[in-house]
């Protein structure tokens, strides 16, 4: 009889632990190698873990809502054959150099976060010592959920830590007491909206919006939604971006008539033989990446008081999904690639992300990034800056304008297809004459695109 430990795998660069989000199957269930056996989900992406053999789970470690570390040992897979023909050393090799990789990269960031190292314990436990996963402390933050009231939780996880269902219960269980019995013994002062006494606001039906600084219960004309996982890490990385970066945006009009005729011309037989369409979005990342290995300072991120310039242009393309999220795959090296190996790669990674079919390290690595606002007929915006880069270029919708052309005979007015580019920095490493340059450098690319290239 072999056992097999089924761990939580190597999530991709930075990824060092995973919330459990739904187990596939139970303890005694059979199943059969590369079945997926259990969902997982990190701040980057959601995955699944297949079993590694044929067999018998026997025993299974975490709960759903756990939030294991990279290593860890989901759980035991049994089976008849013997244990020499598990033993596969080329995957134990990889297997030790990735827990070495993971090794330095805790080493490494242990090192970059010395000197908050003190806040950041305080924050990931209560008062009384008991250790709060992100998730829980996400949940904690978001129901208004004070410290002293954690510590009041019993927690039924591993070494009694505290799981997303013992929250959620201890949750239902508040609403539904009345009479308080869970509210501190200690009477706090807490801020309260003006004419809502504390007495009034504890004994709300519902749970209180704590962020809007108003209170809103079941009895308003509202609709109550609570946000899914996804948008949350999207909404908290926004509000880090903004807290972390001085952002300032620039704007520039770039005559994009040759680019778009291009396109109208090529687009039709790209499609018969390749069964592709070809978009405008490889063309803009074209141009970046043309223009950040111009202007190198551009593809920079910040570490303190250290500017960390990257060698290689991996260009990140925001993608709206179905379900009114966001998600960002990246492109390496995407100056090394011309324009058929871009829209290949650019309509591979739309589709799968679309699909949730993307792998952690195609949504990782990214040095600056692309969103493009015309999609939806928007002339331009401000983007927010996608940490830890230090850029994002926004690109608006592609319009028929009168414009004014330099002819042989003069100036004169043309109809012609004008683009409208935004760029928001980093001005703490990217100033106000860099920015610009890089921008116009990027709208000179496209005006004068190569018309007469094939693809």
């Amino acid at each position: 009889m072999a056992k097999l430990d089924i761990t939580l795998p190597a999530m991709g660069e930075g990824v060092v632990e995973a919330t459990i989000t739904k187990w596939l199957v139970k303890e005694g269930e059979s199943v059969e190698e590369e079945q997926t056996i259990v969902e997982v989900a990190t701040d980057k992406v959601d995955s699944e873990i297949p079993s590694p053999d044929d067999g018998v789970i026997t025993k299974i470690f975490f709960k759903e809502g756990d939030v294991p570390q990279v290593g860890d040992v989901l759980a035991w897979l049994e089976n008849d054959k013997p244990e020499e023909k598990l033993d596969r050393p080329e995957v134990m090799v990889e297997v030790e150099k990735v827990k070495e990789e993971i090794l330095e990269e805790k080493e490494e960031e242990r090192k970059r976060e010395e000197i908050v190292e003190t806040a950041r314990d305080s924050a990931s436990r209560t008062p009384a010592g008991k250790f709060l996963s992100p998730l829980i402390r996400k949940i904690a933050e978001t129901e208004g959920i004070s410290p002293e009231e954690l510590d009041r939780i019993k927690g039924t996880g591993l070494d009694g830590r505290i799981t997303k269902d013992d929250v959620l219960k201890w949750l239902k269980e508040k609403r539904e007491d009345k009479g308080g019995a869970r509210l501190s013994d200690k009477k706090e002062e807490t801020a309260v909206p003006e004419g809502i006494s504390a007495k009034e606001n504890i004994e709300e039906k519902s749970e209180p919006v704590k962020r809007s600084g108003h209170v809103v219960s079941e009895t308003d004309e509202v609709e109550i939604i609570e946000m899914d996982r996804v948008r949350r890490i999207i909404a908290e990385h926004m509000v880090q971006s903004k807290h972390t970066s001085p952002h300032v945006t620039s704007f520039i009009e770039a005559d994009v008539t040759g680019m778009v005729q291009w396109r109208d011309k090529v687009k039709d037989g790209f499609l018969q033989r390749t069964g592709q369409k070809i978009t405008y979005t490889p063309i803009f990342i074209h141009a970046a990446a043309m223009a950040l290995r111009d202007f190198p300072m551009v593809n920079v991120s910040v570490d303190g008081t250290r500017i960390l310039r990257k060698k290689h242009i991996n260009i990140g393309m925001a993608t709206a999904l179905p379900n009114g999220n966001l998600i960002v795959p990246v492109i390496k090296d995407a100056d090394e690639k011309n324009l058929l190996g871009l829209t290949k790669t650019v309509n591979d990674l739309a589709v799968r992300a679309r699909q949730n079919k993307l792998q952690p390290a195609e949504i990782q690595g990214g040095t600056f990034t692309i969103t493009n606002f015309g999609t939806f007929r928007n002339l331009t915006g401000t983007p927010i800056i996608n940490q830890p880069e230090a850029a994002i270029l926004g690109v608006g919708a592609i319009l028929k304008k009168p414009a004014v052309v330099e002819t042989p005979h003069g100036d004169a007015i043309a109809i012609r297809h004008i683009i409208v580019l935004s760029i928001t920095y980093d001005h703490r490493v990217i100033d106000g004459a860099l920015g610009g340059v890089f921008l116009e450098r990027v709208a000179s690319y496209l005006e004068n695109f190569d018309v007469n290239q094939s693809v």
